[in-house]
């Protein structure tokens, strides 16, 4: 009898969403054109940065070896294209009026100072062993530290900054080894080559399948992401979807009637389940058949559909948890409409689908453990680029079920508290 009447609450809900073919067409469209957008920008950017060069202004008030050393190895590279007609008052002025991201100064006389300085600190050296060493060079003052000056667009990424400072610091370092290395060769006489190579390198390691490297993407990111956002975002529908069932007095005849209260919300939550699972879906065939059409990667669900499902339906309850709640204690749409939007939003944000997490300060990290959004995301990361099975997610799965009935457990009390006679 009771499934019968959770049959007839179902199709209730049905009923109800036809009416609103609008509403349903943009729980369906709005997620697919977001993912859409934010990849290929994100995509796009990527390959920008591969392919295009950053115009930087380079300023050699040296002209000497270590300078040209320096410019040799920014030219090389992959990243940077430079721009030399510029002085140092005319490069501030125009990286500080946004016309170009950095500029770096090499001031006068740095390769003559660097020398003058190794040599006489390399000769010391040499003297504490006994050995004979030049007297006029080892007299020699050390000179102070050269700044090698960079200017940077004050509305610059600071992850920017802090790339070119360790690339530029790098380049220096391994400019002063070699010459330390040439000037012990120069005082001891020695012939022989050596050379300076590093001892010590970082080698990746990543996941393989096969023997193939599975190398995360943009696609992998946006799909779990993105998807996770439109589950959530069925809050906005499901409450005003309350709230009309309250003004029309529809809520009403269904405490009346003989029908268990909490039939009516398994009938809403079984509901909004099955268009949270086909939004999933919808994504995902959009990352598999779409995607490779647009110049992206293919979205690779190989051996995970069925875990992913699960993480859906766990993340779906949340969702659906949550939007009860809401429309239960608002009164007016005008109340669950905007702070749904919102609340969605800034879960979003809080979870980690903007912002990775890890760049978080401490106190929202420990805020972001707590957000259902958090749990699904990891789950689905764990899944698509942990190569993680069921008991990897359980605790996720865990918390998100949890969420779901906590959130109906205070909207029954609170429904059945504001009714009470």
């Amino acid at each position: 009898m009771l499934l019968y009447k959770l049959w007839r609450s179902f199709i209730k809900e049905i009923l109800l969403l036809k009416r609103d073919i609008g509403g349903i067409v943009i729980i369906f469209v709005m997620p697919l054109l977001l993912i859409i957008t934010i990849t290929l920008i994100q995509d796009s950017t990527f390959k920008n940065m591969e392919g295009s060069k950053i115009p930087i202004l380079f300023i050699d008030n040296d002209k000497s070896e270590i300078s040209e050393n320096i410019k040799k190895q920014l030219e090389n590279s992959k990243t940077f294209e430079l721009l030399t007609d510029f002085s140092e008052k005319s490069a501030e002025e125009a990286v500080f009026g946004g016309e170009y991201q950095m500029a770096i100064v090499i001031p006068k006389n740095l390769t003559k100072d660097i020398n003058s300085n190794i040599e006489s600190k390399v000769q010391a050296i040499v003297s504490s062993f006994g050995l004979e060493t030049d007297s006029t060079t080892a007299k020699k003052e050390i000179s102070k530290a050269k700044d090698i000056r960079l200017y940077f667009d004050p509305a610059t990424n600071i992850s920017f900054k802090n790339n070119v400072m360790n690339a530029v610091n790098k380049m220096v370092f391994e400019i002063e080894n070699k010459k330390i290395y040439k000037a012990f060769q120069e005082q001891l006489g020695t012939t022989e080559d050596l050379k300076n190579n590093s001892l010590i390198a970082f080698k990746e390691i990543t996941p393989k399948k096969g023997n193939m490297d599975v190398l995360p993407n943009s696609v992998q990111h946006n799909v779990p992401a993105w998807a996770l956002f439109a589950i959530f975002f069925i809050v906005v529908p499901l409450s005003i979807n309350l709230v009309k069932e309250k003004s029309q007095g529809t809520s009403v005849r269904a405490r009346i009637s003989p029908t268990p209260y909490f039939i009516h919300i398994l009938g809403k939550t079984f509901t909004y389940l099955i268009i949270c699972v086909i939004q999933f879906l919808l994504m995902v065939a959009v990352g598999i058949y779409l995607f490779p059409y647009m110049d992206l990667p293919q979205f690779d669900v190989t051996g995970k559909m069925f875990p992913l499902i699960i993480v859906t339906i766990f993340a779906g309850l949340a969702a659906i948890g949550f939007g009860i709640l809401l429309g239960t204690v608002a009164d007016t749409q005008e109340q669950s409409a905007p702070f749904g939007a919102t609340s969605v939003v800034v879960l979003a944000a809080i979870g980690g689908i903007w912002v990775p997490v890890f760049l978080m300060p401490e106190f929202m990290q420990t805020i972001a453990k707590f957000s259902p959004m958090n749990w699904g995301l990891n789950a689905y990361y764990d899944i698509i680029l942990r190569n993680s099975g069921i008991s990897g997610i359980a605790k996720e799965i865990i918390f998100l079920f949890l969420f779901y009935v906590a959130m109906v457990t205070i909207s029954l009390f609170y429904e059945r508290k504001q009714n009470a006679v």
